[in-house]
């Protein structure tokens, strides 16, 4: 901001009387600014021959007002409507109190009376002025309404503060811990972490390299650059994520694993951590999961309708296995919690088995997994069944242990959900084979796969027409395609999407129903391929010609759909 000083060439005596600036750099900044005293004091701060505190005591000193400083600014403040955030952090205004009928308010510029008339018209009371140093007043307007620059926050730690907090082995851990709750390292990290969730962004990475310390955000599955503080602040950054997530600060050689609860914005939000020693320090991976943004809608995610219609049939069977399967961040987790919300009622009762619980669901008894103890998915699973539940979901079936035990679940009358890691539908009864489930225990108890990816919707803002090659037809492998279809979308970029393009993400599916053709090729033990052949013959999609609808329809693009299922080979 620029002060509206008065008297300028007064001021700047002043300064020099004071012994805040020698007579020497007062000329030279004279010189600087043409012989004009106006821009003198800009020249002076830029130069850093001038600190923000010996002109907020100058300041004070010449309007005949008392200088506050940030660590005397009271824990609370006063609530005014009337004077917007955006407002307050353009004039640089912070008010305190209302003090024998007058607000206080401390200014970095007690001389801007235009400013000072327009907050006395808004509030109806009369001022009384206080003044603080830009830097304080901006410090204490971002504790109150967030939205400093990283930037800012770095520049209340000098020189030796960066030496200090970067140096390696031989950190003592107290001195880590000190740097850790100090002022602008907490800062710092509440703002990599409220951009993320401000963003959108599911996780966040934070990876030390020679020279550099990068920070990414991952949005709508991708990965991307952000601005990164100094290579030189990362022992302090990770030693402050690791108190916040209650891991011990001192074991930097071995994996640790923790979550944070906090709220950004009046939001819960959980952050599940994970260190991991790298050659050049700690690498640190946040998954950011939002408890009130999380929407559990079957309607929502993307299915169309005769997919939807079988898989809800399928979530309604009284007993038997139903799979979803995808690689990691395919939205997994996701399905299921919307299943269990959909067949949710007063006479079902729920049990899962997590490895973590990512999101809490009312009505449903949750357990998280914790192998240090010895609670396993096979040992916390052969207990809750003991526990006369009618629905289980487990976390992931990992190995045939626990294979075994869903199978018994549903041989017993249950219903069970979980998630498998392969590729596509068929291929998961091949995996389940391979860990040694018998094929007549599977072909009784699988009632259906799922198979799903997540793309990237393409922003409505900004989304461009266009006739699509036959090329690009070809590369998608869609069968029974009749024709071209004259107009579909690619992405642009523009600010509302942050010039990617994409905005949001949706599923595509591929549902297998365990028909009794399909019971009959698992019990000859048929391999994926054939499967496959049989379900496209009973009318499912695969996930590329299901993605193509969504291209067709508008919601996504062509190389979007290929990059999630670039693994899918499809017969024309």
């Amino acid at each position: 901001m620029r002060f509206s000083f008065e008297t300028p060439a007064m001021l700047n005596r002043l300064l020099v009387q004071t012994g805040k600036v020698s007579e020497e750099d007062l000329e030279q900044a004279l010189v600087q600014g043409n012989g004009s005293d106006d821009g003198v004091v800009w020249e002076l701060l830029a130069s850093q021959k001038l600190t923000e505190d010996g002109l907020a005591e100058v300041l004070a000193e010449y309007s005949g007002c008392q200088h506050l400083k940030y660590d005397e600014f009271p824990d609370e403040y006063v609530e005014l409507p009337s004077l917007p955030p955006k407002f307050l952090k353009e004039h640089l205004i912070l008010p305190l109190r209302f003090e024998e009928g007058k607000l206080v308010l401390a200014t970095a510029d007690p001389l801007d009376k235009y400013t000072q008339d327009n907050i006395r018209l808004s509030v109806g009371k009369d001022l009384k002025i206080l003044v603080s140093s830009q830097r304080d007043i901006s410090r204490a307007l971002e504790d109150r309404f967030g939205d400093a620059t990283m930037g800012e926050i770095i520049e209340d730690l000098d020189e030796e503060d960066l030496e200090l907090i970067g140096s390696e082995e031989d950190e003592d851990i107290s001195h880590l811990r000190d740097k850790a709750f100090e002022a602008p390292v907490i800062r710092l990290v509440n703002l990599l972490i409220t951009r993320a969730v401000e963003s959108g962004a599911s996780d966040i990475h934070i990876e030390p390299f020679e020279g550099q310390l990068k920070i990414r955000y991952r949005a709508d599955g991708v990965l991307h650059d952000v601005e990164s503080p100094p290579r030189a602040l990362e022992s302090a950054i990770v030693s402050r994520i690791k108190i916040m997530a209650d891991l011990n600060i001192a074991e930097r050689r071995l994996p640790q694993d923790g979550r944070i609860g906090l709220k950004v914005g009046g939001r819960k939000i959980d952050l599940r951590v994970s260190t991991v020693p790298t050659l050049h320090g700690e690498s640190i991976v946040m998954r950011v999961l939002d408890r009130e943004n999380m929407g559990y809608n079957l309607l929502s995610l993307g299915f169309d309708k005769r997919t939807l219609d079988e898989f809800e049939f399928l979530i309604r069977k009284p007993h038997g296995i139903v799979l979803v399967t995808g690689p990691t961040g395919s939205g997994k987790t996701t399905t299921l919690y919307a299943a269990l919300e959909k067949i949710n009622s007063p006479d079902k009762k729920i049990i899962t088995v997590e490895d973590p619980v990512e999101y809490e669901l009312v009505g449903v008894n949750q357990i998280e997994v914790k192998p240090k103890i010895g609670l396993t998915f096979a040992n916390a699973l052969r207990s809750i069944v003991r526990q006369d539940p009618d629905i289980i979901l487990i976390g992931e079936i990992r190995d045939l242990e626990t294979a075994e035990i869903a199978i018994q679940s549903a041989l017993t009358g249950h219903l069970v959900f979980s998630t498998v890691h392969t590729n596509d539908a068929p291929s998961t009864i091949t995996r389940l084979l391979d860990m040694g489930v018998e094929n007549y225990l599977l072909s009784s108890t699988v009632e259906g796969i799922l198979a799903q990816r997540l793309v990237r919707r393409l922003c409505p803002q900004c989304r461009e027409a266009y006739t699509p090659s036959k090329l690009e037809i070809s590369r998608m492998g869609v069968r029974n395609m009749k024709e071209i279809p004259e107009k579909i979308y690619r992405p642009v970029g523009c600010d509302e999407c942050n010039q990617t393009g994409y905005k949001g993400r949706i599923g595509i599916y591929e549902l297998l129903v365990m028909t009794d053709e399909m019971s009959s090729l698992v019990l000859e033990n048929a391999p994926a391929q054939k499967l496959k052949q049989a379900a496209l013959q009973h009318g499912s999609r695969t996930l590329r010609e299901d993605g193509w609808q969504k291209v067709v329809d508008g919601i996504t693009s062509i190389s979007e759909v290929l990059r999630v299922t670039q693994e899918e080979l499809v017969e024309v």
